[in-house]
């Protein structure tokens, strides 16, 4: 047993031993007396090393000299010998590091695990550690023209947790750590990596799942501005249960905006007001959010506006922005949706025959080819594929109907060759269908402008929603019966929801330097009428003044840090060339408003909105202005930084519902609510610093499984 284990020592110490070090090796074989009787004093063939000058602990006057071989009752059998030398200094054992020459204590009393810890960090070791290093290729990230080379030494720690990460970030199943597939790869990439079981990576998810947290706690902490807040609930389907989404939105200190999802938390069954609140305000404490709140930005309906109330009854008033006054926002999104689902009704029949047209030419693979050869035999290009819509979202009703007008001769053409084909619009349906689409693109670019995440949102409302509610009045005018049928109850709609504008959409309007107080005043008549407008005009003035002395009289303390790098960009306003005469009202507001002038300015406000407008339609990046400009307006750049955060839809809390539905498929329906909770959280959390670091043309890296799709094939539909 004691010749084994010697062997397996003496191979240990061969196959680790370093490279330079062989010779020495041999050498000290050789002058060992129990190898060979030649009796030669191993100080005589000390090699270059064992001669470098003393070290700073070394002074003239110690007496050092290296231990001889001959004398030794035992063979020095840890590894680590092959990195110190034993000498004397001064009488005293010692240990010397062959690189750094640092003396270490050395006798047999002092063991070596202090001479494992000093080789881990010696800064003059040729490798980091003793197993053998591959060199790798690597390109420089700022040119990539030129290529050096690495030493890379396999981690299997970390590689587990790029495992974990990978599974979060792109929405791999847990199971695939046991796929033959998956182990065979992994397998040949990496022989020394052992690929985990499916229990012991989902606990290193949860690992990464509760690190991440914490950052973004400290994040969220760290940040001294207010956070706005979005919510939705969602029911998966095959799992039956119902899921509560709570979203951060807030702009950091460097005017960036940021979102994060806090919360991806299951509720039980009954979903009341009483339990739906009592669940968002638990989640809120946890997250030290009840009193850093600006709004929350939920869907109308009635269940929601309890919830709002029964919130505000918890809540301390006093930290909330005019103690809860604004505390309530409607997503504007499901408000548009609603007014055009109105208009819509006046229309269903025609748009329920375009739909069986469209649902007809899309049941089967064999007639969406055909569809798609008559359309080539008549020369039509096949830009967009036909779809069906969602009922209850008029936007994919939009563009289903956008689609297959397109198409219009393809169908009559259909017609003459299918006798089973017996739902063909008629001429009207397409003439009425076309004017329908031409007037709801206004809606349709509104509504996607309100659904943006990584801009202002807040500041853009007021201005879009006048141009809503002119068309409507425009379109009430229309010589066509259903046109101005539509109009009408549209316009019932519109009044029932904005009859008066939310306070904090107004004072977003305030503060961006293309608009300003005098503008919006100049709008007001267009969306109130003459008579109304002068005391909404008042009301607003009173908001304006009222919530900047209720921020120039907070603590300073609560100011927030102006420096670092600029954020993205934000362009104002969709293209809305076919919208000649709004357009023509808003340059001529805009050049009264310009050429207004206050005087007697007294306050940071007052010269604020006295200073010359910006054009109308220059393309701003809001954030990165108050950015700069804000040192002439601390109050009222403290005032952008919450309210310019606030979201006006739901939108990025109902993204999360169709990552969630990728999630809880039907074959990973049995996922325990935690576990989706922990995927979905850590997932937005490392989407987020991914993000922050790649380029455009890196955006893979951060898609899902979602996004598969072939680009030579997708290269060739477009081309036919």
């Amino acid at each position: 047993m004691g010749n084994s284990r010697l062997s397996e020592q003496r191979f240990i110490q061969t196959v680790f031993r370093p490279r330079g070090m062989e010779q020495q090796a041999d050498s000290s074989k050789t002058n060992n007396p129990k190898d060979n009787n030649h009796g030669v004093n191993k100080s005589n063939l000390s090699t270059p090393a064992a001669n470098d000058s003393m070290t700073q602990n070394e002074t003239p006057n110690d007496d050092v000299h290296e231990l001889e071989s001959v004398g030794r009752k035992r063979r020095q059998r840890s590894v680590v010998w092959n990195h110190f030398k034993k000498m004397k200094v001064n009488g005293i054992e010692k240990a010397e590091c062959k690189y750094c020459k640092k003396k270490l204590g050395g006798s047999s009393k002092n063991g070596t695990r202090h001479l494992h810890d000093h080789f881990k960090v010696c800064i003059r070791r040729p490798f980091q550690d003793i197993r053998q290093h591959i060199l790798v290729g690597e390109r420089k990230k700022v040119d990539g023209s030129s290529s050096y080379l690495s030493n890379y030494t396999f981690n299997a720690d970390n590689s587990r947790r790029d495992l974990a990460e990978m599974i979060i970030i792109h929405e791999y199943p847990l199971s695939i750590v046991e796929h033959h597939g998956f182990r065979k790869f992994v397998g040949n990439l990496q022989p020394l990596f052992k690929v985990r079981c499916r229990n012991t990576i989902k606990g290193d998810i949860m690992s990464i799942y509760d690190f991440e947290k914490q950052k973004t706690l400290k994040l969220l902490d760290k940040n001294t501005s207010r956070v706005a807040v979005t919510t939705d609930m969602w029911t998966a389907s095959n799992q039956k249960k119902g899921f509560m989404v709570i979203t951060a939105h807030f702009i950091d200190q460097n005017w960036n905006m940021q979102s994060r999802i806090m919360r991806f938390i299951y509720v039980p069954c009954p979903h009341t007001s009483d339990v739906l609140a009592d669940v968002l305000y638990d989640s809120l404490c946890d997250w030290n959010l009840d009193r850093k709140l600006s709004t929350i930005t939920v869907d109308n309906c009635t269940t929601n506006d309890l919830i709002i109330n029964i919130l505000l009854e918890k809540l301390p008033l006093s930290s909330l922005i005019q103690k809860g006054r604004l505390f309530h926002m409607r997503c504007c999104a499901h408000i548009l949706n609603l007014i055009v689902q109105d208009g819509l009704d006046i229309i269903r029949d025609e748009i329920e025959r375009i739909r069986d047209s469209v649902a007809f030419w899309t049941a089967t693979p064999k007639r969406q080819q055909r569809f798609e050869e008559t359309t080539h035999n008549l020369e039509i290009p096949f830009a967009k594929k036909l779809s069906l819509d969602c009922k209850t979202r008029w936007n994919s009703t939009f563009l289903m109907l956008s689609a297959a007008i397109a198409y219009k001769e393809v169908f009559k053409k259909l017609k003459q060759r299918e006798s089973q084909y017996k739902c063909l619009p008629s001429e009207h349906d397409w003439e009425l269908a076309k004017e329908i689409c031409d007037r709801l693109q206004l809606f349709y670019e509104v509504t996607v402008m309100f659904s943006g995440t990584k801009y202002p949102t807040t500041n853009v409302f007021f201005p879009y929603i006048c141009e809503i509610r002119y068309s409507l009045v425009d379109w009430a005018c229309s010589s066509n019966e259903v046109i101005k049928q539509m109009a009408t109850k549209m316009l019932q709609k519109f009044d029932k929801y904005w009859s008066v504008i939310h306070g904090i959409m107004g004072m977003a309007a305030v503060l961006d330097p293309r608009y300003k107080l005098k503008f919006v005043e100049l709008l007001f008549p267009v969306l109130y009428g003459k008579e109304k407008s002068e005391s909404e005009i008042e009301k607003l003035k009173e908001l304006v003044y009222s919530l900047f002395q209720e921020y120039e009289s907070s603590s300073p303390s609560t100011r927030t840090s102006y420096e670092g790098v600029g954020c993205s960009s934000f362009t104002s306003g969709p293209s809305v060339g076919h919208r000649v005469e709004f357009k023509k009202l808003f340059s001529s507001i805009a050049s009264i408003a310009s050429q207004h002038d206050d005087t007697g300015i007294t306050t940071e406000l007052d010269n604020y909105l006295k200073e010359k407008l910006l054009p109308k339609d220059v393309d701003l990046d809001l954030l990165a202005w108050w950015k700069t400009n804000g040192f002439k307006y601390p109050t009222l750049q403290r005032i952008a930084k919450d309210i310019l955060a606030i979201p006006i839809s739901t939108v990025a809390s109902e993204s999360a519902f169709s990552t969630g539905g990728r999630l809880v498929s039907p074959h990973r329906s049995r996922l325990h609510a935690k576990t989706l909770e922990a995927l979905m959280c850590a997932q937005s959390w490392l989407l987020n610093e991914i993000r922050e670091t790649c380029s455009g043309e890196s955006e893979a890296y951060c898609r899902t499984v979602e996004y598969d799709y072939d680009v030579e094939e997708e290269n060739k539909e477009s081309e036919i």
